[in-house]
C-alpha cells in the first residue's frame, strides 16, 4: 500500500533497538557499585533472614540500575536472551559435578572432616532446607553473582577486557569474604586447627578470590550469568545438605 511503511511490512526491516542511554562513566559507575557493596556487606552481615534476603534482592536491583545509566546492556549482565538456554546447560552439569564431588568427599575418611561444621549442630532439617534452596539462591548467590559476576565484570569488560574484568572482580570478591570469615577457625575445627583465627581469614579471602576467577571464566566461556549462579549454588547449599547429614 502506498505510503505504508516499509518496516510494518517487513519486520526484518524493522532498525534495532536502540542502545540505553550513558548517564554514568565507567569508573564512576564502578566506584558506585563498589560504595552501594560495601553498604550491602555491613548490611547482610547484620542482617539475616527475611531482611537478608530483601537486602539482596534491593541491592542487586540497584546494581543493574547502575549498569545500565552506565549503558550496559543484558549481554554486559550476563543474561542475553541467546545465551540463557546454555548457561543453564552449564549450571546444570556444573551442580551435577559438585554433587558427585561432595559425594566422594563426603564418604572418604581423610576428606570427611572437611565437611564437619559446628553451626549445623543446633540445626534441623527445615532450617538447611531452608539455606539451601532459599536463603543460598537469594540470599547469597542473587546478590554476589549479579554484583561480581554481572554488574562489575560487565563495566570492567567492557572497555578493559575479560583479564582486567577479573582481576577486578575477583578482587573485590575475596575482599567481600573478609566479615563472613570472622568466625571461620570457631565454626570449622579442620580449619582453625591449622590456620588459627587471622590465618583462617586471609585462607578464606584467597580462597574466594581463586573461586571468583573460576566463576569469571565460566562467564566468559559460557556467556551466560547462569554457569557461574549454578556452580557457586551447588557449592554452597550441598555444603549445607553434606555438613547436617555428617553432623
Amino acid at each position: 500500500m502506498a505510503g505504508q511503511d516499509p518496516a510494518a511490512q517487513d519486520p526484518a526491516a524493522a532498525p534495532p533497538p536502540a542502545p540505553p542511554r550513558r548517564v554514568l562513566g565507567t569508573r564512576t559507575a564502578v566506584a558506585l557499585t563498589v560504595a552501594v557493596l560495601v553498604a550491602a556487606n555491613l548490611a547482610v552481615h547484620r542482617w539475616s533472614g527475611a531482611w537478608g534476603l530483601l537486602t539482596s534482592v534491593v541491592v542487586s536491583g540497584a546494581l543493574i540500575g547502575v549498569l545500565r545509566l552506565a549503558g550496559g546492556t543484558r549481554a554486559d549482565l550476563g543474561l542475553a536472551p541467546g545465551t540463557l538456554a546454555r548457561g543453564a546447560r552449564w549450571a546444570l552439569a556444573l551442580a551435577g559435578l559438585v554433587a558427585v564431588v561432595y559425594l566422594a568427599g563426603a564418604l572418604l575418611p581423610v576428606t570427611r572432616p572437611l565437611f564437619e561444621d559446628r553451626r549445623y549442630a543446633a540445626m534441623g532439617g527445615g532450617e538447611v532446607l531452608l539455606r539451601a534452596f532459599v536463603l543460598v539462591p537469594v540470599g547469597t548467590v542473587l546478590l554476589e553473582e549479579t554484583a561480581f559476576r554481572g554488574v562489575l565484570y560487565g563495566l570492567v569488560a567492557r572497555e578493559r577486557g575479560p583479564l582486567r574484568a577479573t582481576a577486578v572482580s575477583s578482587l573485590l570478591f575475596g575482599l567481600w569474604h573478609v566479615l563472613p570469615s570472622l568466625h571461620l577457625a570457631a565454626a570449622k575445627p579442620a580449619v582453625g586447627g591449622v590456620l588459627g583465627a587471622a590465618g583462617a581469614v586471609v585462607g578464606a579471602v584467597l580462597f574466594t578470590a581463586a573461586a571468583g576467577v573460576l566463576f569469571c571464566e565460566l562467564r566468559r566461556r559460557s556467556g551466560s550469568l547462569l554457569a557461574p549462579m549454578g556452580l557457586h549454588w551447588a557449592v554452597n547449599a550441598f555444603g549445607y545438605l553434606v555438613g547436617y547429614l555428617l553432623r
